[in-house]
């Protein structure tokens, strides 16, 4: 049965192939992002798309009036907005980290606050919630986009707890190494952070390897494939991992000791030249 899907972030890279394929599969999709004007082309494919900025509360409760107003209810909620953070602990200021949680937690949680109440009412419904294979692990440098994901899974894992009750699925989606501009946006924080500080050693090597990983990446589409079967499977599994390194990196971070996977990391970075 096709349902009424609401995606955010969709203006490239996961969201936008998210949002592509589902509309191509016949659900009713909208598209929401910052850059409205980026989605031009799924406007084209049939999405109906719609501007958003997830940490403004106005913002939000325009998107949802909307969509209220058009006489739709959200089968399925795609929380994809987000972005990487990254620079050395010690040199990252806490309004970055603020802001950091802001999109990745606080913003997502508030939308969806306010579209529970109608999937409550409809006795069924769906989140989806885009984490990363990053809320398993560490690595230097990601403190506080590994810690946003990490807290995303915790609160995924209590919603679901909660939710099931009312009939409503809480999935998170693991992604890996994906070719996508998030690389690109990460790295350039980094850079920006700590590539003149006391880290820029370790940092200009970690920059290197985070361009091999964006160069050697999936397309996104391997994992709007993912949400695909997400959305549509009757019993969905709570966690997908999917996309370049995903399954095999969360393998040797169950399987080994937390200092041994420390000297792993390390050691790849630090092979970078």
């Amino acid at each position: 049965m096709n349902k009424t899907i609401l995606i955010t972030g969709a203006s490239s890279g996961i969201g936008f192939e998210t949002a592509r394929l589902l509309a191509a599969k016949g659900h009713i999709v909208y598209a929401a992002a910052r850059r409205s004007d980026a989605m031009a082309a799924l406007s084209d494919a049939g999405v109906r798309v719609l501007p958003l900025d997830i940490t403004d509360e106005t913002s939000v409760q325009t998107l949802l009036k909307t969509i209220e107003t058009e006489g739709k209810h959200i089968d399925v909620l795609i929380n994809n907005a987000g972005y990487g953070s990254f620079g050395a602990f010690e040199d990252v200021d806490l309004s970055e980290a603020r802001r950091q949680f802001e999109v990745n937690i606080f913003g997502l949680a508030r939308l969806t606050q306010l579209i529970l109440p109608a999937m409550r009412g409809a006795g069924s419904g769906r989140i989806i919630n885009i984490s990363s294979m990053g809320a398993a692990f560490g690595e230097p440098h990601g403190s506080w986009y590994h810690a946003s994901k990490y807290a995303l899974e915790g609160l995924s894992d209590c919603m679901r707890m909660e939710l099931k009750q009312f009939d409503i699925d809480v999935v998170l989606i693991r992604p890996g190494s994906i070719h996508t501009e998030w690389n690109r946006i990460a790295r350039n924080n980094l850079l920006k952070m700590s590539g003149q500080t006391a880290y820029s050693k370790l940092v200009q090597k970690h920059v290197k390897l985070l361009k091999l990983a964006d160069d050697m990446g999936s397309e996104p589409r391997v994992i709007a494939r993912t949400i695909l079967r997400a959305v549509e499977n009757r019993r969905p599994a709570i966690r997908y991992a999917a996309g370049r390194g995903a399954r095999a990196i969360l393998f040797f971070k169950w399987l080994l000791p937390d200092r041994v996977f420390d000297v792993l990391m390390l050691g790849i970075i630090n092979r970078m030249r």
